[in-house]
This record gives C-alpha cells, sequence and structure tokens, in this order.
C-alpha cells in the first residue's frame, strides 16, 4: 500500500495566501459601491467651506462663484440676485476694510460652520447649518466669538458642481436678522430675514 504524501510546509502557507486573497477580492466584489448620498454631502460640505474662506478672505471672484448664475442671497439687509451683485457686495467689503485706519473694526474674523443637516434630492439639495464668527478686536486682538446664527440653503448640482441657488443668513446678534420664526428651521425653513423684518438700519 503506498502511503499518503503530505504537501510541504512552504505549499501550504503558499495555497493558504492563495485562498486568502480569493477570499478578499470575492468580499471586496461584493462590497456595494459608495454611496451618492456620500458624495454629494462631501461636495456640498466643501462648497460650505469655500464660501467661508472667500468671505473671511474676501475673495469676491471665489464668493460669487459659489452661487448659481442667477443665485439668490438673503443677508438681511435685503437680498442680492446674481453673481454680478454678489460680486460687487464682497468687493465693497474689500475697499471698505482697505480705508480703515489702523485699530479700527475687527482686523481679523473667520467663519466657522457647525451641525449641518443636509438632504439631497437628485440635482437638488437643502442645507440647514449653524454658523459663529471669531473675531480678534483691538486693542488687546482677544479673540471673542463677535455673532452667531445660522443657515438656510438651497442647492443645484450644475455640471456636476454643487452651487448655492438661495442663501439665508440669520444673525442671532441683529434683531432684524435673527430667526423670529415658530418652529425648528431644520424642519420648517423660514421665509429669510430679508422678508421678515426689512433691512437692518
Amino acid at each position: 500500500m503506498s502511503h499518503l504524501r503530505l504537501p510541504s510546509i512552504g505549499a501550504m502557507v503558499a495555497l493558504g495566501a492563495a485562498l486568502l486573497v480569493s477570499g478578499c477580492t470575492s468580499r471586496t466584489a461584493e462590497l456595494p459601491p459608495a454611496s451618492d448620498y456620500g458624495i454629494d454631502r462631501a461636495l456640498i460640505e466643501d462648497l460650505q467651506a469655500r464660501y467661508l474662506f472667500a468671505m473671511d478672505f474676501r475673495d469676491p471672484a471665489s464668493y460669487a462663484g459659489t452661487f448659481t448664475e442667477d443665485g439668490v442671497l438673503d443677508y438681511g439687509a435685503g437680498q442680492l440676485q446674481g453673481r454680478e451683485a454678489i460680486h460687487d457686495m464682497v468687493a465693497r467689503t474689500r475697499e471698505r476694510a482697505a480705508t480703515q485706519a489702523e485699530g479700527e473694526g475687527p482686523p481679523h474674523g473667520r467663519h466657522s460652520i457647525t451641525s449641518m443637516v443636509i438632504n439631497v434630492d437628485g440635482d437638488r439639495a437643502t442645507s440647514v447649518a449653524y454658523w459663529f464668527l471669531m473675531v480678534n478686536d483691538p486693542p488687546d486682538r482677544v479673540a471673542r466669538v463677535h455673532s452667531y446664527g445660522h443657515y438656510e440653503d438651497e442647492l443645484v448640482k450644475v455640471d456636476g458642481e454643487w452651487l448655492f441657488s438661495l442663501r439665508k443668513i440669520y444673525n442671532e446678534g441683529v434683531p432684524v436678522w435673527s430667526w423670529n420664526s415658530d418652529g425648528n428651521p431644520a424642519v420648517t425653513p423660514g421665509p429669510g430675514p430679508g422678508k421678515q423684518g426689512g433691512p437692518a438700519g
């Protein structure tokens, strides 16, 4: 009777490695594709961040570029429609900052955004989020929270890029810009500060 010949240790290791790779490949192939919502949410969060950098560094072209061609900005003092009007508003803030004497106004301000609720429906989306602004006021340059509020946004995907079609900015530090509607804005957005109390004086 012939003896059964066992494979060598090296052969068994090679076989085990082959099975492991085969198993990993099979399991990887069975994974679902990346979530479309996850991708859209990441792109919208990137848009939100680019908007804030453009605002804080007074970059009118980048700021206006976060909106659709006919996008609307409702920031309490009224409503601006179209990239040109939005661009010119930011350009004026840059010009005003350049004329300030040393020690006038906050030398630096940085906006942050938190608690984003984002709903995506095809090529359209809505977003609600908190924002706050840190500044270092003169003369001591100590950082402090200057103001806070929330954004209510409507967004459109244009050629694969998410853009604001409407951004409403509520500011709790300015009475006529603050949220004065009933309910929860993450459930039922308000009319916009430019429509609820008129322009700030």
